[in-house]
């Protein structure tokens, strides 16, 4: 099946009140849980990588056109409707080259920036992706990291409507990032959802909202987010850390001589990186339930 646009994939959610999954990827077999969990779901996904957490010199000589590569070949053979996401890059040369290498969705990370300056950015993103009929994801305002390692801030700095209606005016983007409550990277506890500011911004912003720090967003405060106006939820920390438990769960139960052949890479029921995706992929399923996506392709 071909990329979808993005906008489409948002547009359909709000229409028919779900909300579509973004699972962030960092390989081969992470992407594949997460397309292989929205086939066995039929929901519509959003495939891709992001490029915040990365080595930026990495991405930058080759590995983002490689992951880019890659994961073209997935998202485009995937059986649901698929975009396909470069999300939170801090370089613009990244955002050329991810756009040039096929991704049809990209987000630059500006909301660190003054006001004036972030927009000026995104209006050059928005440009950029235009002329490949790529989309745009934004944000107003950064978001609070509960981490300490994404460039963001600790506190509960929240997105302001007016200054976010006017960021999504200038800019052109197609969906809007927000903060209500909700933290980049929280991976213990579960963050409080402000409903009465949610609400607010969706009066006042025209473009479907989204919900990054999606690990540790509240299951409960799902449904009402979504009648609210939010039609995409960012999950990647919850991912990583059912990926490592389940290689850590693996090296602590081999045999004195273990079939390394079969172990790394071989894609048989023994490989730890395979067990690992299967577990991966078990969360996101439960989560594209979740947000009521399942049977919407």
């Amino acid at each position: 099946m071909s990329l979808v646009p993005m906008r489409e994939l948002l547009a359909d959610a709000v229409k028919r009140g779900y909300a579509v999954g973004y699972f962030e990827a960092w390989d081969l077999y992470s992407l594949e849980a997460v397309k292989e969990a929205a086939e066995e779901t039929d929901s519509p996904v959003i495939l891709g990588f992001g490029g915040v957490t990365m080595n930026q010199e990495w991405l930058g000589n080759g590995g983002l056109r490689a992951l880019a590569a890659m994961g073209h070949v997935i998202a485009e053979n995937a059986k649901v409707p698929a975009s396909y996401l470069l999300n939170e890059v801090l370089e613009f040369d990244h955002i050329e080259q991810g756009l040039e290498a096929g991704f049809n969705a990209v987000m630059f990370d500006t909301s660190h920036m003054p006001v004036l300056e972030n927009i000026a950015w995104t209006r050059k993103v928005v440009d950029a992706a235009s002329r490949l009929g790529a989309d745009v994801e934004g944000e107003s305002d950064p978001l609070p990291d509960a981490s300490g390692t994404m460039g963001g801030h600790a506190g509960n700095k929240l997105t302001d409507p007016e200054e976010a209606a006017k960021y999504v005016a200038e800019t052109g983007v197609c969906a809007l990032s927000i903060a209500v409550g909700n933290e980049h990277i929280k991976t213990e506890g579960e963050s409080s959802t402000d409903f009465e500011l949610l609400g607010r911004i969706r009066d006042a912003v025209p473009v479907p909202l989204v919900i990054h720090g999606g690990t540790g967003f509240p299951d409960g405060d799902v449904r009402r987010a979504i009648e609210l106006g939010v039609a995409k939820f960012n999950v990647g920390s919850v991912m990583k850390r059912l990926y490592l438990e389940s290689a850590r769960d693996t090296m602590l139960s081999l045999p004195t001589k273990p079939n390394f052949q079969e172990l790394v890479g071989s894609r048989k029921p023994g490989d730890f990186l395979e067990i690992a995706k299967n577990r991966v992929k078990n969360e996101v399923k439960r989560r594209l339930a979740v947000y009521s996506s399942t049977g919407k392709a």
